[in-house]
């Protein structure tokens, strides 16, 4: 008898923060995440403020007519990794709302 085989549940990634969501909550999930990125952004100095993300589009179909779900992932992952900014004491990327808490306690080492 064969073992049996675990299929994960389906999971797309949000171009705009890089978490992944179920793929029916992922259309719920995105504007919200995009209303809350120009209200953060808003707020910060106009130094640290990032463009909005376009969603990536990936147009490569399988041979049966399906999306690639997974370079799909890929490039909306690689979206949401452009948008951190290094600290200038360590190095360590951070989104630029929250590179600013980090700077706060941030010490350079030694």
């Amino acid at each position: 008898m064969q073992p049996a085989i675990v299929r994960r549940p389906g999971t797309v990634v949000c171009y705009i923060c890089g978490w992944e969501f179920g793929s029916k909550s992922i259309n719920i999930h995105e504007p919200q995440c995009l209303k809350k990125m120009h209200i953060e952004n808003n707020q910060l100095p106009k130094s640290l403020q990032r463009t909005e993300r376009k969603k990536p589009s990936v147009s490569v179909a399988t041979a049966t007519g399906f999306y690639d779900l997974e370079a799909q992932c890929q490039a909306s992952w690689q979206n949401a990794q452009v948008q951190l900014m290094p600290c200038d004491i360590c190095g360590q990327t951070f989104l630029p709302d929250r590179l600013t808490v980090h700077q706060r306690s941030c010490k350079p080492r030694k």
